[in-house]
């Protein structure tokens, strides 16, 4: 798996209304996973919430979104990171070099419930990067 860099786009309270427009613009596969699926909500009220969902376009784009949990800030204009996927030490590497030199570690990269390594880092220019490495 080539790693790729895409949009990650945060929400409050409606991912899943946006990912179905999305869809319906550029068209492909989209995949939608709520916090209860997950065991991972903050409170009832994120029980259909969208913790993941991610969409697959036939022009090759990749859009993540999720909802912003119960207790979490939503900030309009911050809520958009860039996320980093695939395999092995390259992701790791990105990860150590983006939490350098004035970044700050908000998550710090490890094995997560889904099986896979992730972590997020804000990099000195105040860009929000997440990086999700794959189980091997």
């Amino acid at each position: 798996m080539a790693s790729r860099l895409n949009p990650y786009i945060q929400f409050d309270g409606d991912a899943r209304a946006a990912m179905e427009f999305y869809q319906g613009v550029f068209g492909g596969d989209l995949s939608s996973n709520t916090f209860k699926e997950f065991g991972a909500g903050h409170g009832p009220d994120d029980d259909e919430k969208l913790m993941h969902s991610q969409l697959e376009t036939p022009s090759g784009f990749t859009l993540m979104a999720s909802d912003t949990p119960q207790g979490m800030p939503y900030n309009p204009g911050e809520n958009i990171s860039i996320s980093l996927s695939g395999e092995g030490d390259e992701l790791r590497g990105y990860y150590e070099k983006l939490s350098a030199d004035g970044g700050k570690v908000t998550v710090p990269l490890e094995k997560q419930m889904w099986g896979d390594e992730f972590g997020m880092v804000t990099d000195r220019f105040g860009i929000n990067w997440m990086v999700n490495i794959a189980a091997s």
